[in-house]
């Protein structure tokens, strides 16, 4: 029984991988994405209302206008994107932004003492709208399902002819899952990232914003980090790289973004 029903499950996985593949815009990476733009954007709108609901938002004028300036800005230069684009500052002393799949980006009051300028909030709203239009949220959401189903064929693979008790056999399934995690997922989640600081320069430069201060935004971000002691875990157990490592990718991006940065200012 466990051959046909392993050749099953893999089958349908392989065919699950064959109409899943896309390619990432600009960088051109083949990536899996097994769930609809419509549907994670429907689900990013529906947990960004929720977050709004219990999270206190901040009404410091110039704070919003300024994310909402630049944010359009850049959304202005990417590929056409089918999503309703909406920028909040939350009122949060933590210097974070993110940003949910259908364009919903949410920036933190605790960043703006680090972005300092147009060009450093450029350097955050970029990087995190390089998210929505790799589709880095939905290909996470294959990785974890990829990554289930691994772990499920293992276990029906032990389950019969093996003799391991059901207690090893969870064993077993857990040590495959956190492997999975450090072997793949969190690496998974780091390309991610530096997909998005390429892609956040590529669009800073083509909004007319010097891609340079995206180097200088993160030169200011490991200060912070240092003087708060947040470089405590191993890189490989990180989702973001490490800041030293971050900066690296940033100055062998920036030539590429360059120039696009001298033509839009020669526009």
């Amino acid at each position: 029984m466990t051959k046909p029903i392993l050749h099953l499950l893999w089958t349908a996985t392989l065919l699950a991988l064959l109409g899943a593949c896309s390619t990432v815009p600009e960088t051109g990476r083949r990536q899996i994405v097994m769930t609809s733009a419509e549907g994670d954007a429907a689900e990013g709108a529906q947990a960004f209302r929720e977050l709004k609901s219990r999270a206190q938002i901040s009404h410091n004028a110039t704070a919003n206008a300024q994310v909402n300036r630049v944010g359009h800005r850049i959304i202005a230069v990417i590929p056409p994107q089918n999503v309703k684009w909406e920028f909040v500052v939350f009122q949060n002393s933590e210097p974070n932004a993110f940003a949910l799949p259908g364009g919903k980006v949410g920036v933190n009051t605790g960043i703006l003492p680090l972005t300092q300028n147009d060009a450093g909030m450029a350097a955050v709203l970029a990087h995190e709208i390089g998210h929505v239009v790799a589709r880095h949220g939905s290909e996470a959401k294959a990785q974890n399902i990829l990554a289930e189903i691994g772990a499920t064929a293992v276990d029906i693979g032990l389950a019969v002819g093996t003799g391991i008790s059901s207690g090893a056999r969870g064993a077993i399934v857990s040590g495959v899952g956190a492997g999975a995690s450090i072997g793949i997922l969190l690496p998974f989640s780091r390309t991610h990232e530096y997909e998005a600081d390429r892609l956040g320069l590529i669009y800073m430069a083509r909004a007319g914003y010097d891609p340079r201060q995206a180097i200088a935004f993160w030169q200011r971000m490991k200060a912070y980090s240092e003087k708060h002691s947040e470089n405590n875990l191993p890189s490989f157990l990180r989702t973001h790289p490490l800041d030293d490592a971050r900066i690296a990718a940033l100055e062998r991006y920036l030539p590429e973004a360059a120039t696009d940065y001298e033509k839009a200012r020669n526009n």
